[in-house]
C-alpha cells in the first residue's frame, strides 16, 4: 500500500463555486513551487465565480487550463494535471489511484451538502467520495457566511466521516499588513492540516515577555 506521505503522490486540489478563487489560486502556485504534483478540478461553479468576480475566462479543456494556470500562476515547478469538471472516467474518481491527500479550497455549501449525502455529480463530489472511503486526508474548506442548520449538520456528517473541517478564518497573530499576508496564512495553515508544509508563517509563539507590550 503506498504511503500517504510521499511526496511522490499527487494532492489532489478541488476547487468548487465559492467566494474564495484567490486562495485557491495561491494554493496551486505554492504546491507547485514546493515540486508537488497537482490534480486539478475546477467545478463548472468556480469558472463561473472566476468570470463574474475577476473577468477571468478559465479554459474548461484540460490542455488549456494548464496552460492558463502556468501562465496565470508564473510556475513552471512540479506538475499539473487538469481534469474537466464532470470526467468522472478520470483516475482520480477512483480508489486504485493512489493519492497523498485532498483539499476542496473553497467548498461551496452545495459541494459540502452533496458529498455528506454521498451524492456524486461532478469530479470534485466523486474525488471526495474516494478519499472518505479510502480513509485517505480529505480537507474541507468550506466559504459560507453565516452558517444554517443544515450546513452545520453536514459539515458535522463530514467530520464523523472521516474529513478535516478548515473553514479558512483569518487571524492576526502574525501582524498582516497586507491582503497578499493574509491569504498565504488562510492557504498555508489549510494545508497544514494535510501535513504540507508550504511556506514561512509568523506562527503563534506565546505572548511576548511584558517589556515588549506597548505603554498603554
Amino acid at each position: 500500500m503506498p504511503d500517504p506521505l510521499s511526496p511522490q503522490l499527487p494532492v489532489v486540489l478541488g476547487v468548487s463555486g465559492a467566494s474564495a478563487q484567490p486562495l485557491a489560486q495561491r494554493a496551486l502556485q505554492l504546491l507547485l513551487e514546493a515540486g508537488h504534483a497537482v490534480e486539478l478540478i475546477t467545478s463548472r461553479g468556480a469558472i463561473g465565480v472566476w468570470q463574474a468576480e475577476m473577468g477571468l475566462r478559465v479554459p474548461s479543456e484540460p490542455a488549456a487550463q494548464e496552460s492558463f494556470w502556468r501562465t496565470r500562476t508564473g510556475c513552471e515547478g512540479g506538475s499539473l494535471r487538469c481534469h474537466r469538471w464532470n470526467d468522472q472516467a478520470a483516475g482520480i474518481a477512483s480508489g486504485s489511484f493512489a493519492t497523498r491527500g485532498m483539499v476542496i479550497l473553497p467548498a461551496s455549501m452545495g459541494t459540502v451538502g452533496r458529498i455528506a449525502s454521498g451524492v456524486a455529480l461532478d469530479l470534485i463530489e466523486r474525488a471526495a467520495d474516494v478519499h472518505l472511503k479510502e480513509a485517505r486526508p480529505l480537507v474541507i474548506a468550506p466559504r459560507e457566511l453565516p452558517w444554517n442548520l443544515v450546513h452545520l449538520r453536514n459539515l458535522t456528517r463530514l467530520a464523523e466521516a472521516g474529513a478535516r473541517i478548515a473553514p479558512p478564518v483569518p487571524a492576526w497573530y502574525h501582524r498582516p499588513t497586507s491582503i497578499e499576508e493574509m491569504v498565504d496564512f488562510l492557504v498555508i495553515r489549510t494545508f497544514d492540516v494535510l501535513g504540507l508544509d508550504l511556506g514561512q508563517l509568523n506562527r503563534w509563539q506565546g505572548p511576548p515577555p511584558s517589556d515588549h507590550l506597548p505603554t498603554p
